[in-house]
């Protein structure tokens, strides 16, 4: 090989050693990151899915099809949470709860508003 490809080599090489630790400390400080985010998120989504519970509830009834909907998509939002993070936010409570001891039908009871 010839004093060129030798130095071209060289160069590929110490790019490609730059561009992996580069992208070794990009994934060790968006790793935390990507946690928080991703428990906010689950949150905000059991929040909303509780929310459009109570919507449901309020203007087509407690047992209309569409409170059934909601219901579900409150029960997917609480379950996946907790597949993820081994808990779930109660937006009743308004705290995160570490038990999977959730009501699926916590919002059916007089004593139960939001």
């Amino acid at each position: 090989m010839n004093l060129t490809a030798t130095r071209y080599l060289g160069l590929i090489e110490r790019s490609l050693i730059g561009m992996a630790a580069a992208f070794g400390l990009l994934l060790l400080t968006a790793v935390p990151g990507a946690r928080a985010d991703s428990i906010e998120h689950c949150q905000r989504r059991i929040a909303h899915a509780d929310h459009e519970l109570h919507e449901a509830i309020e203007h087509h009834g407690l047992r209309s099809p569409q409170a059934e909907h909601e219901r579900q998509e409150l029960h997917e939002a609480r379950e996946r949470c907790w597949r993820e993070h081994h808990q779930w936010w109660d937006e009743h409570e308004r705290r995160w709860r570490t038990d999977r001891e959730w009501d699926e039908h916590d919002h059916d009871r007089d004593d139960y508003r939001h």
